[in-house]
């Protein structure tokens, strides 16, 4: 029994200890955010005469998108910018009524005298970054803008951007995202936050100081020579747009972020839709790092460079941390009894700094930054440990299937035009369940409901708050997928 014990409470501890390193890391981004953007910001480019505009193509990748298709294209058809210097391409793959929707919308863009190029696969080969290679068959534009179809245009796009590639190394400038319903639901608002912390810190941090960051798919604009330098876009990974955006770092192109310049976006609303777009992003991130740290680390890239792209692009394997931490930390916890062991608590609290601590810290920070109303917003940011502990069965499990090479398709997130809280999602089209991390959100529930009535059980106070999260973790993801498979 000692034995189990020792072998149990090392485990935890050991799991503990790597999650705290991926913890301080989080501490290390946001002294990069304070020293280097804080203090120093960028200066703006001067501004370009009308007649020095170049040449852009917005590209607009589509795959039944029947709410909201209509919506991107007449945000792009708002642009401010010269309108014979604009190339719209709707790329659509669609095999429903959504290609009705985006012709009609491109008839109403021509009206207005803009160029308008509508293309449709049949095979969809290569998935979005298919559409958007085949898209680049079809225009010599210096610049070229990418938008998904849940996302705005602001009328500004362009006219902000554009200046920033009077620099011949930059390769492509990235706006910060912006949420059309961030209020619709808690899921919601804990998604925003997150994304948050990853625009307003993690790309702010990296970018202003000399590291790698990424274009995120949508809301950016590439410089054509920086996509056909560092090879093209390519679909062997289901992040097409993080794995183009370290091959053309690699290649020599700067990136610049603008953390001032928002577009608008849709947040999934439906936990189906949210697990789906966690899949595709985890097993993606996991997949580009297998594909590149090698190449990245053989390279002539500064150390910090390779270090902080390391941390980038593994952060993903602590899902798989997680999942071990949840199956250890009741055993651990009920176990540690028959042992004695000094200096256990110290550690604990140590870590707990560099774990736990450093979420609250880390998206504090976020929506201290940039709204007036951020102590308001902090009565969520304890779902985010909740969520981020509930969603790792499914998380990890994209993870195991990119480390053991198993090749799944593009699946898109769907989206219902959701904006308001009058909006419903119910009865609509696309929707999807997925019950294939179900049966273990249902065990690991149970789990630690058994655990915390132990805990109580033994008079264990001091862990109860800790478990809690986990209990309120799982059984919050597995309510809601319960709750939205009926819907």
């Amino acid at each position: 029994m000692d034995l189990l014990s020792q072998i149990t409470v090392f485990a935890y501890l050991g799991v503990l200890g790597l999650l705290s390193i991926y913890g301080l890391h989080r501490y290390f981004i946001l002294f990069l955010y304070h020293r280097y953007y804080k203090r120093r910001g960028r200066a703006q480019p001067p501004p370009l005469a009308p007649e020095d505009y170049p040449t852009v193509t917005v590209q607009l990748p589509i795959f039944n998108e029947y709410y909201v298709a209509a919506r991107v294209i007449r945000s792009i058809g708002e642009l401010d910018y010269p309108r014979e210097l604009l190339t719209v391409q709707i790329l659509d793959d669609s095999t429903d009524d959504t290609q009705g929707v985006a012709k009609r919308e491109a008839s109403k863009l021509k009206e207005q005298g803009i160029h308008v190029v509508y293309l449709h696969r049949e095979d969809r080969e290569g998935y979005k970054a298919g559409a958007l290679k085949a898209g680049l068959e079809h225009t010599t534009d210096e610049l070229v803008a990418i938008f998904d179809a849940d996302f705005i245009a602001p009328r500004d796009f362009l006219t902000r951007i554009v200046p920033h590639f009077q620099d011949p190394s930059v390769g492509m400038v990235q706006a910060r995202w912006g949420y059309l319903n961030r209020d619709y639901s808690l899921l919601t608002r804990v998604q925003s936050i997150l994304l948050d912390g990853h625009f307003v810190l993690e790309h702010t941090a990296r970018n202003f100081s000399g590291r790698f960051f990424n274009f995120n798919g949508t809301g950016g604009v590439f410089r054509r020579r920086a996509i056909d330098e560092a090879g093209g876009w390519d679909g062997s990974t289901l992040t097409e747009d993080l794995d183009l955006s370290y091959r053309a770092q690699m290649a020599g192109w700067r990136f610049i972020f603008l953390p001032d310049l928002v577009c608008k976006s849709e947040l999934p609303v439906d936990i189906y839709g949210f697990k789906t777009q966690q899949h595709r992003w985890t097993k993606g991130s996991i997949q580009v790092g297998k594909k590149l740290l090698r190449s990245l680390w053989r390279s002539n890239q500064p150390l910090r460079v390779k270090v902080e792209a390391t941390f980038h692009l593994s952060a993903n394997l602590c899902y798989l941390l997680v999942v071990a931490l949840s199956m250890l930390l009741p055993l651990s916890l009920v176990l540690r009894h028959h042992l004695f062991l000094k200096g256990i608590e110290l550690w604990e609290i140590v870590v707990f700094m560099f774990t736990t601590a450093s979420v609250f810290v880390f998206y504090l920070n976020s929506q201290r930054e940039i709204y007036p109303d951020w102590r308001w917003r902090l009565k969520d940011i304890p779902f985010i440990l909740a969520l981020g502990i509930g969603m790792c069965i499914n998380n990890a499990w994209a993870v195991a299937e990119a480390l053991l090479a198993r090749n799944t398709p593009f699946v898109r997130t769907a989206k219902y035009r959701i904006e308001s809280l009058k909006d419903s999602w119910k009865g609509k089209i696309y929707r999807s369940v997925n019950r294939r991390s179900l049966l273990l959100e249902f065990v690991f529930t149970v789990y630690m409901c058994i655990a915390f009535f132990v805990l109580i059980s033994l008079e264990n106070w001091g862990a109860l708050p800790y478990l809690l999260l986990f209990v309120a973790g799982y059984l919050y993801i597995f309510g809601l997928s319960v709750l939205h498979a009926k819907r």
